[in-house]
């Protein structure tokens, strides 16, 4: 009878440390949509243009207060895994550990403390370990990003 009831108790406490972890999980849509549509949708929506019409046209849509699109999972994942791997980690950086904030930080938050709460946001949605700035290829001294750094990112739909 002993045995049954500490196997109870450890079952329940396996299901409790379970539902923590899912209710603590980030995720696209429950998380990081609504924020994006609060802080980035007015120069990022869909009326911005796509990566490739950006880069083409990069000063026209800058002067217009456009960047590139990003109004759907697909879209913002482009600047987190690839083609442009790392840009919202380098746009969104608060140069904490040295060196200057990303040109977007400021417009996650009206406050520093908003803003680090976001930013949070979007580091436990990209996952542990996975907010890096490289890029795809290798720059200057900067190495491109490694397959370990590309497999810890987690950017739950």
């Amino acid at each position: 009878m002993l045995n049954i009831t500490k196997m109870v108790i450890a079952l329940g406490l396996m299901a409790g440390v379970c539902a923590t972890a899912l209710a603590q999980e980030v995720t696209y849509r429950k998380d990081i949509r609504p924020l994006w549509q609060d802080k980035c949708s007015g120069c990022h929506g869909p009326s911005a243009p796509y990566l490739g019409e950006f880069m083409e046209n990069e000063k026209k849509f800058t002067q217009q207060l456009k960047g590139p699109r990003m109004d759907t999972y697909a879209d913002l994942i482009f600047f987190v895994g690839w083609p442009d791997t790392g840009a919202i980690m380098r746009r969104l950086n608060d140069g904490a550990k040295g060196g200057k904030p990303g040109n977007m930080y400021q417009y996650l938050g009206a406050s520093e403390e908003e803003r680090q709460k976001n930013l949070k946001l979007f580091k436990d949605w990209i996952g542990p370990g996975a907010w890096i700035q490289k890029r795809w290829k290798a720059r200057g001294e900067v190495p491109g990003v490694t397959k370990e750094e590309l497999d810890a990112m987690r950017v739950k739909y």
